[in-house]
């Protein structure tokens, strides 16, 4: 059947498609990746060096929405996909969300950065502000469209057995082990890092933005921002910091929405909003 003749009101994406999101979102990134560290010679040689800029490099990190928007294709057609996109509308939350989102995320890094005794914004290149206004540009395109997939697809799919907290936890851990490539891999900012805490990270940040996507009844503009917020180069360098504050606070966000976090009453299940 062709994906143009699906009915997108019927089937909607199944529980089932969390398998084919993860084998789909894995084999493109790790497939990608691993080319250039297993074969780094042909790689180089057929593609160019890979940077953060390169365009497989965004491939790779696109993985989970073009996983996502397949699986919202084959089972609900275009029609489907148009009510899918149509959750990139979402924006109306309580206030206090709005000021975690775009106050208090910026505040851990400054916060963490002071810590160490670091600055208060991240310097400027000797060319100035413009290069730094053309990342955080660039960065837009980058991390914030994987929300297509793991809070598009995966975390509504989770939602429909577990509870918030634990959805957000396993995607949180698969999101860190989907990285596990890129810390082997020169030429990235990954390669400088170390893994056990940024994994840590990850797992926070899947619990921190699951009560933000639930409040906005899932919305996919609000996990897209929050995840721009955490990789604009404008905040400092606050590693390691930023991971233990991040956990701090998730645990204060995760006991004050301690009642539609361990329960699946009220948490988002549709990946395509009206169908049944």
């Amino acid at each position: 059947m062709e994906i143009s003749e699906r009915k997108p009101d019927i089937r909607g994406v199944p529980y089932q498609a969390l398998i084919a999101f993860y084998l789909m979102t894995f084999a493109i990134s790790w497939g990608v990746i691993g080319a250039y560290i297993l074969l780094p010679e042909f790689a180089e040689a057929a593609f160019g060096p890979i940077s953060g800029a390169h365009p497989l490099f965004f491939l790779a990190t696109w993985a989970p929405a073009i996983s996502g928007i397949v699986l919202v294709l084959y089972h609900s057609g275009f029609a489907g996909m148009g009510r899918f996109l149509s959750r990139l509308t979402l924006w109306r939350c309580s206030p206090g969300w709005w000021v975690f989102l775009l106050a208090g995320i910026p505040l851990v890094f400054v916060v963490g950065s002071l810590i160490k005794g670091g600055p208060v914004l991240a310097p400027f290149p000797p060319e100035g502000a413009g290069p730094v206004f053309a990342l955080m540009g660039m960065m837009l395109f980058l991390g914030p469209v994987e929300e297509l997939g793991w809070r598009g697809v995966a975390q509504p799919l989770f939602q429909r057995r577990i509870a918030p907290f634990w959805a957000g936890a396993v995607i949180g851990a698969g999101w860190g082990i989907w990285h596990v490539p890129a810390f082997y891999l020169a030429g990235v900012v990954y390669e400088d890092w170390s893994f056990l805490p940024f994994f840590i990270g990850n797992v926070t940040l899947g619990i921190l933005v699951t009560p933000l996507f639930n409040a906005s009844r899932g919305s996919l503009l609000l996990p897209a921002l929050f995840h721009w917020q955490l990789i604009i180069p404008f905040w400092p360098d606050a590693q390691p910091w930023d991971t233990w504050l991040l956990v701090g606070l998730t645990a204060l966000v995760v006991a004050y929405n301690r009642e539609t976090m361990f329960s699946r009453r009220g948490a988002v299940t549709e990946v395509v909003p009206g169908a049944g």
